[in-house]
C-alpha cells in the first residue's frame, strides 16, 4: 500500500527514540540512531509475540506488540548508519483495527493521535476497496468523527480538538 502512504501522507506517532506508524497491514517503526552505527551494533528480536530492539548494548525498547505479528515477513534495515527501520507485518489485518499502542501498555499515542490513524486507516480501506478512486485527498465528515471521536475517548480518553 504504498502507493496511497506515498500520495496521502502518514500519522506519526512520535517516541522519545524516533516514531513510529502504520498502514492496514504493517507498522513501520523508525529508530533515530548514533551517525556510523554499523549493523554489527544492533540487535532486533522480531517474534510474533515479542519485540526486542537493542543498539550498542542498550535496549531501546522491548515488550509484546499491541497484535500478533509475522516473524517470517518482518524485516529490518539501517538506513545512512543513522536510522533503523523496522517493518512489522501484521497478521490480523482487518477493518478497524487500528494499533492504539506500538506495545501493550507502551509507546501509545495521544489520542488525537490514535483518532487520525483510524482516519488514514479507513481512507487506506476505501483506496483497497474502491481501486479505481483515488482516496489519497479525501476527508472524512464530521459524523465520522463524532463516531470515532467516542469509540477512541472510551478507549484512552479525552481527544484534544486542537
Amino acid at each position: 500500500m504504498a502507493h496511497f502512504d506515498e500520495k496521502s501522507g502518514i500519522v506519526v506517532a512520535p517516541t522519545e527514540w524516533g516514531q513510529w506508524y502504520q498502514t492496514q497491514s504493517e507498522v513501520m517503526i523508525e529508530v533515530n540512531l548514533e551517525p556510523d552505527t554499523k549493523g554489527k551494533e544492533v540487535q532486533v528480536i522480531l517474534k510474533p509475540k515479542q519485540l526486542k530492539c537493542t543498539v550498542r548494548g542498550q535496549v531501546i525498547f522491548e515488550g509484546v506488540p499491541f497484535d500478533v505479528i509475522s516473524e517470517s515477513d518482518s524485516i529490518w534495515t539501517i538506513e545512512d548508519r543513522k536510522l533503523l527501520r523496522i517493518q512489522l507485518i501484521k497478521c490480523q489485518v482487518k477493518t478497524d483495527h487500528c494499533w492504539t499502542s506500538l506495545l501493550k501498555d507502551q509507546y501509545q499515542p495521544r489520542p488525537d493521535i490514535v483518532h487520525e490513524m483510524r482516519k488514514k486507516l479507513d481512507l487506506e480501506q476505501f483506496q483497497i476497496e474502491n481501486p479505481g478512486m483515488d482516496f489519497s485527498g479525501a476527508k472524512l465528515s464530521k459524523n465520522y468523527d463524532k463516531k470515532y471521536l467516542d469509540k477512541t475517548e472510551r478507549e484512552l480518553g479525552p481527544v484534544s480538538q486542537d
